[in-house]
């Protein structure tokens, strides 16, 4: 059993030293003048945007139904990574994991019934 927890351990490790190198890289780097140079000029430093110039501010906010879309289709995301293992293993769990599944998909389907009452799936 010590050994599966050694498993976890080396693999968060190795995790970790992923995650700092690949964040140390950049840093070290921009250190370095000679690899990356640093000659910024005013048209540099301006907004660029598809080659245009920039009409109005820079900032735009964005109406709050795209995140509503965004919410729609992460929630949908989870679905099916939980529906495939599921699937994949029902002989395995019986009752049980089937009236679990049951109950997760009614509580999905309770929030896009309550997202389409709210009309927050139309497009204006």
């Amino acid at each position: 059993m010590l050994a599966q927890f050694g498993y976890i351990g080396l693999f968060l490790i190795i995790g970790c030293a992923f995650i700092m190198v690949t964040l140390g890289i950049p840093a070290v780097l921009s250190r370095l003048t000679w690899i990356v140079p640093r000659k910024p000029t005013k048209v540099k430093l301006e907004t660029y945007e598809c080659g245009m110039q920039t009409t109005g501010r820079s900032w735009v906010q964005f109406n709050f139904r795209y995140y509503i879309y965004a919410l729609m289709l992460i929630v949908m995301d989870v679905l099916a990574v939980f529906l495939y293992p599921w699937a994949a293993s029902l002989g395995d769990l019986g009752a049980t994991g089937f009236f679990v599944i049951a109950f997760f998909l009614v509580i999905v389907t309770v929030g896009y019934l309550y997202a389409w009452k709210k009309r927050a799936l139309e497009w204006q």
